[in-house]
């Protein structure tokens, strides 16, 4: 079926009609919205083994298991796990020789009554591709932007078919798989900021870059990755934290960047308002960096990706050019204090007007929401290449205009210098370690922590020969 002409109705009634799906569907929050689309089209006799919502907690503990969050990944997967064994307990020796089974299901909430809730749900789809196969899984964590019940009601079920209807007939294309899922929709109903692979349709993904491609296809404005690879949920690791970040194209991984973020964190958890133990690190990568040459090449990401890994990073893929607006995005998970670590030049950039133009208030606009909450910035000095002299937040010069604005954030704190910090490192430059790295000039061995050196040498990145 051509995707770019297809409705929902018609992808639902397109699975009702194949005679070899089979399944069951198990939804909790927000009604039964995925399965109706089935029953609406016709034909469900052919696709519905079973429809159930254990809404009620005592019940659905009863079904799948107590479980601390209801709206959580833990809850979605003993879901799936449960309603899939069930279904091939009860009728795999009568049809399990010509039928595919499968289970969608998903756990939300959607807007309250009141209305201050975050929107937000799991959803999930384990399918066989053959008779009596291994199942494949895919686990997508979703966003509802709608401020009404029933829209958000509404694109809930839109994105459960196009899930069922995306494992079924493009699990060979992830990106094919990943674009059809917003069909039908826009990232202002709905952004999916999480997606998770697994069995044996999809033996060689990279969850990496599959965050990456979130942000690029334009699903969510971030995405996020731990050091190992593994996939991660926003709003499950920053929840209720204190966030310090620390944005960089990271080509390679200097000893600047580490002293820069654990210098920032050593003034970090001494503020009145943070507690020392429920900090999180994050290092971004903005998609305006990875496209500075006009496309992304993914094998120079994931060589970032590795080099940060070896680090022991958390990663964070943004949309988010400006730092107010990834203020705001950190603001969506938590009320804790928000640190931003960044250099004088970055420092000097957020000063330049031109970055401001398309808000009606300009520079005041974008720093009175950087600065809405609690959020600092912490800046890591640098030495003049030509003078050698020192530029520090004291010394950096703004435009003559800006002057007074510029001294008013630092009096007050929002802009504060890192003052204990290795002088060694002030002469390290990333760009001066790559052009090490292609010219095969060893020195830059002594720039980098010897993990990423190892990383690098062993599997020649970025232009490194032996």
């Amino acid at each position: 079926m051509d995707r770019e002409n297809v409705g929902t109705q018609q992808k639902a009634l397109e699975i009702n009609l194949d005679e070899r799906k089979y399944g069951a569907f198990a939804e909790i929050g927000a009604g039964q919205e995925v399965v109706r689309w089935f029953f609406q089209v016709g034909g469900a006799s052919g696709t519905i083994a079973k429809s159930i919502s254990a809404y009620d907690m005592m019940v659905s503990d009863a079904i799948y298991g107590p479980s601390d969050r209801y709206v959580s990944r833990q809850r979605l997967q003993s879901m799936l796990d449960y309603e899939f064994n069930l279904t091939l307990e009860r009728l795999d020796a009568k049809r399990g020789a010509n039928t595919e089974f499968f289970v969608f299901a998903d756990t939300v909430v959607a807007r309250s009554f009141k209305g201050t809730n975050e929107c937000h749900g799991w959803m999930g789809v384990k399918f066989q591709t053959q008779p009596h196969g291994e199942p494949s899984q895919i686990v997508v964590h979703v966003r509802m932007l709608d401020k009404d019940n029933v829209l958000q009601q509404a694109a809930l079920g839109i994105i459960g078919v196009n899930l069922i209807h995306a494992a079924f007939f493009l699990h060979r294309s992830p990106d094919l798989l990943m674009e059809s899922l917003l069909d039908s929709l826009s990232t202002e109903r709905i952004e999916i900021d999480m997606i998770k692979f697994s069995g044996p349709e999809f033996p060689d993904i990279d969850h990496r870059l599959m965050s990456l491609k979130l942000v690029q296809l334009g699903l969510s404005n971030a995405a996020m990755f731990a050091a190992d690879g593994e996939i991660l949920q926003p709003s499950e690791v920053l929840h209720k934290k204190h966030i310090l970040v620390e944005r960089g194209s990271f080509r390679p991984v200097t000893y600047v960047n580490l002293d820069m973020l654990e210098c920032a964190r050593n003034q970090f958890i001494h503020e009145e308002a943070v507690e020392a133990d429920n900090v999180i690190a994050l290092t971004e990568i903005t998609m305006s960096n990875l496209l500075a040459t006009g496309e992304i090449d993914y094998s120079d990401f994931l060589a970032r990706a590795d080099i940060l890994a070896a680090s022991g990073a958390t990663v964070l893929i943004s949309n988010y050019s400006e730092y107010y607006r990834l203020a705001a995005y950190l603001r969506l998970h938590t009320t804790k204090m928000i640190g931003i670590t960044m250099g004088i030049p970055s420092l000097r950039e957020l000063f330049d007007e031109k970055y401001y133009d398309h808000l009606e208030g300009g520079i005041l606009e974008s720093f009175g929401r950087l600065f809405k909450h609690d959020t600092k910035l912490y800046i890591y000095p640098q030495k003049d290449k030509i003078t050698g002299q020192l530029v520090n937040v004291q010394k950096l010069k703004v435009a003559p205009h800006l002057h007074n604005l510029y001294e008013h954030l630092v009096e007050n704190g929002n802009i504060e210098s890192i003052d204990f910090y290795n002088k060694d490192y002030l002469d390290i430059w990333s760009r001066d370690v790559l052009a090490k790295i292609r010219d095969n000039d060893p020195s830059w061995e002594t720039m980098v922590p010897p993990e990423v050196a190892h990383t690098i040498k062993e599997r020649s990145y970025f232009g490194y020969h032996e």
